[in-house]
Formats: structure tokens, sequence, C-alpha cells
């Protein structure tokens, strides 16, 4: 093909992957907007988590069985699928309730709760195969600057996904006759979804390498099954549900995962090979995703729920406040993507970007009730400039050191990484804010006694000043694994 089509292919290829990228980040804030009439008109409040976990779980889990699926099949028809996958699991969510079914499936949260894991599914594959993609169109030294898109991609998706969820929610009742608004928020997944998906059959390239051995899929089965359970463990210790069959749970779920390994220690085609991690870079790299992964969920979580219960703002107010993370996101995003592409130094954004965001949680640690709205804003802003350049640059690093037939695995493992370091750190930093709530229990204070809520308040800031001292301890620890990861030069060539 003439280089003139090979420009526009990949270009309109691009909008594709990031349309479904932005599908994916998009659900993931959107829905947030609309989960209080969700659950009052499903009458399901006291499931309410399980829409949450189900997507989680199901997203979580099968983003390494995508990163092997896209080393051995046509990347495009797994995209394909993925899109598909996710918009089938859209239009579910939207119909629940409507939906006559037999039994115990005729109830409108049970058909949520499934629907919401079809589309985790489908969305699991939406980020990874975006990264993957991407290696196949371009070498590592130009790839930076179109990685540094998708944090783009992301920060524009968490910016207009509570914006478009409250006003589809509180206004949307009229728009179609006899659908609810908050149904509109999986709806509006439709078109972009039906778009990606046009620009994918026509214009993308199948991006297939031959394999001549069959994947061991059987540990791939323990693989999932060890990962959802695994994770069904941390939202179940999170929320505080299902206390008694926590450790049944996180049995069943290392017994999986110890299996898989033994499998894929011995398969000549395992769904992740383990020998990645040998390597120089792949280790402390993929060490750095997942503790950095964990801040940023981490300042996105409880950064609100400071604003709401210390502040005294508005949850409009507390959403509005993200938007210089996000910004601070985008800018670094792209700026370190495009100067690593031309100058081929990554390193030291990766270390001036942790820095930063060092420099943004120290200020976030000194929070009081008297700090101003605009400094808090001021705050995270910083942070997010600081948390630009890991969107890209450690992906970038890994793929710059994997064999191009590994590509699809190690990819897949980083966005894995990042992923599970969300979860787990809101695991561990909703255990943190609880303990420095309960304090009101050891001091016996009596919710009728004046004084009750302004302790409560008081002791509800202290417990964010320790999340955020915890996401210092976690910054730094990435900071080091950062240290460690040597820069190696950016092949010009795909192999």
């Amino acid at each position: 093909m003439s280089p003139e089509i090979e420009i526009r292919q990949r270009t309109l290829t691009l909008l594709a992957i990031f349309l479904a990228m932005f599908l994916g980040a998009l659900d993931q804030t959107i829905v947030a907007a609309a989960m209080p009439r969700i659950v009052a008109d499903l009458h399901g409040i006291n499931r309410f988590a399980w829409i949450a976990t189900a997507y989680l779980t199901a997203s979580t889990a099968l983003i390494p069985i995508y990163g092997k699926l896209a080393d051995v099949y046509s990347k495009r028809a797994i995209e394909i699928f993925a899109v598909s996958l996710f918009l089938l699991g859209s239009i579910l969510c939207g119909f629940a309730g409507k939906i006559p079914l037999p039994g115990a499936l005729d109830d409108g949260m049970t058909q949520l709760i499934i629907a919401r894991a079809i589309q985790g599914l489908g969305g699991a594959g939406l980020f990874a195969l975006a990264f993957i993609i991407i290696a196949d169109l371009f070498p590592p030294a130009e790839r930076g600057r179109y990685q540094g898109y998708t944090g783009a991609v992301f920060a524009a998706a968490s910016v207009l996904g509570p914006t478009l969820g409250g006003l589809l929610t509180d206004h949307g009742n009229g728009l179609i006759p006899g659908i609810e608004g908050w149904r509109l928020v999986f709806f509006v997944n439709i078109p972009f979804g039906a778009l990606a998906l046009w620009f994918i059959i026509k214009f993308m390239p199948q991006l297939t390498r031959p394999q001549t051995k069959r994947p061991d899929w059987i540990s791939g089965g323990f693989l999932i099954v060890g990962l959802s359970l695994f994770v069904l463990t941390l939202q179940s210790f999170r929320t505080g549900a299902g206390s008694p069959h926590l450790l049944w749970l996180i049995s069943i779920a290392l017994i999986a995962l110890v299996i898989f390994m033994v499998r894929s220690l011995r398969h000549p085609q395992p769904i992740l090979n383990f020998s990645l991690f040998k390597g120089p870079v792949f280790g402390p790299a993929v060490a750095a995703i997942f503790l950095l992964g964990g801040a940023f969920i981490g300042i996105v979580i409880f950064e609100p729920l400071y604003i709401v219960n210390v502040m005294k703002l508005s949850a409009t107010d507390a959403g509005m406040s993200l938007i210089p993370l996000s910004l601070g996101v985008v800018t670094t995003s792209i700026l370190s993507g495009r100067m690593v592409s031309r100058f081929g130094h990554y390193k030291l954004w990766m270390l001036t970007g942790i820095v930063l965001l060092l420099c943004g949680l120290l200020l976030l640690t000194n929070m009081s009730e008297r700090t101003s709205y605009h400094a808090l804003m001021i705050y995270l802003g910083i942070c997010g400039l600081g948390i630009g350049p890991s969107m890209p640059l450690y992906t970038l690093a890994i793929q710059n050191a994997t064999p191009v037939q590994f590509i699809g695995q190690a990819t897949a493992i980083c966005q894995f990484f990042r992923q599970i370091g969300g979860v787990i750190a809101a695991s561990i930093l909703g255990l943190v804010l609880n303990l420095s709530i309960n304090h009101l229990n050891s001091v016996r204070a009596n919710p009728a006694d004046q004084n009750y809520a302004a302790l409560r308040v008081h002791l509800f800031a202290i417990g964010t000043g320790r999340i955020f001292e915890t996401l210092i301890f976690m910054v730094a620890a990435g900071l080091v694994a950062t240290l460690f990861v040597p820069e190696l030069p950016l092949r010009k060539r795909h192999g």
C-alpha cells in the first residue's frame, strides 16, 4: 500500500480505538452519577455495591486474556468482539427491569448486575487493546506521542462523565417516551460504539501475527476464576459485606492462581509468559504502575468525600474539583509523550512526574477545615501534572524492552496492574478512613450532642489526611521502583 493510504489508515484506526477507549472511560464515571436514581427505581439499595463490583470483577479478570488473544489472533477481530460485547451489555443495562424473564431473573436489579458483568467482559479489552494496537501501528520511537493521547481521552471522559450522567438522570426522562433518564446513561454508549465499530470494520487492518501452537486456555480458566474471586474478596473487604465467606473466597482464589502459575511455567504457549518478569525493565516498571495506579484511584475516590463531608460542599462541587486533576493529566500525558518521541528519553519525565505528584500530595496532607476550595483545586492540578507522564511512559518503556511476539501480554499486564493497584488501594484506604471515623464509637459520642457533628467532621479530616499520607508512601515506593527502570534506546523499527 502507498504511504499516503497507510498514514490515512493509521489515523482512522487511531480514531476508532480512541472512540472505543472513550466508551470504557466514560462508563466508569457516568454511571456513578446515576446510581442513586437506579437503586431507587429498581429497589436495590441493599445490592447497589454489586453494580460496580460486577463490572470491576469481569473487566479486571479478562485483561490478561485479551493480551494473549492479541498476540495470537487478529487484533481487529478482537477489538470488534470487545466493542460489540460492551455495547450488548450497555443495551441490557438500559433495559434492566423491563425484560420479562423467569424466576429470580425477572428482578430488575439482578438483570442490571448481570448486564454490568457482560459490559465488563467487553470493557476489559477497550483499554488494553488501545495500547496494544498503537504498538502495532507505530515503532517505540514514534509511539510516545500517540500513547500520550490516551491520557487525554481518559481525562476528557472523567470530566464529561459525571456532568453528562447527572444531566441525563435529572433531565432525560422526556427525551425517549417511556424511558427513564438514568437508562440513557447506558444507551448513550450506542452511538459512540456504533461509530467506533464502523471505523474498525472499514479501516482497521487485521494486525495478525501467525502462531503455530495453541494457547493454554485451561490455565486461562484458572486465571479468570482466581482473579475474579480475588477482586470479589477485596470488594467485600472494602464494603464489609460477606465477612464469613472471605476466607473461603481468598483460599479458592489462591489455589486457582497457584494452579495457573504452575501450568504456565510448564506449558509451551502460556497465557502469561512469566519470563517477562526477568527483564530489567518489566519488573520495576510494573511495580511502579501498580503503586501509581493505586495513588491515582485513591485521589479520585477520597478527595470528593473530603469536599462533601469536611468542606460541606455539594456533590457537584466535588465532581468539579476533579477537573484540574484531569486537565493536569491531559497536559503532561500529551507533553511527555511528544517530548519522548522527539528526544528519546523517558526516565527523566517519569521521575519529574513522581516528584510533582509527591508535592501535590504533601499539600493535600496539610488540608484542614479552613482550606479554601480554590486552593484544593490547585493542589489537585499539581497532582494531575505529576500523574500524566505515568499514563503512557511506563507502558512505552515495557513495550520497548519486550520482544514483539509478547507485546500483547506485556501491555495487558501493564493495564492489569494499574487497575488491580486501584482496587487494592481503594480497599486499604477505605479501611484507614473507617478506623479514623470509628473513633467516635470509642469515645462514646452521642449523636444528639451538639459537638457530635463537629467531632465527626474533625475525625473525617484526620482520616483523609492519613489517606494522603499513605499515598505519599505509595508514590515514594513508586519513585524507588522507577529508579531501577533502565532507560533503553527507543527502537525505531517494530522488530
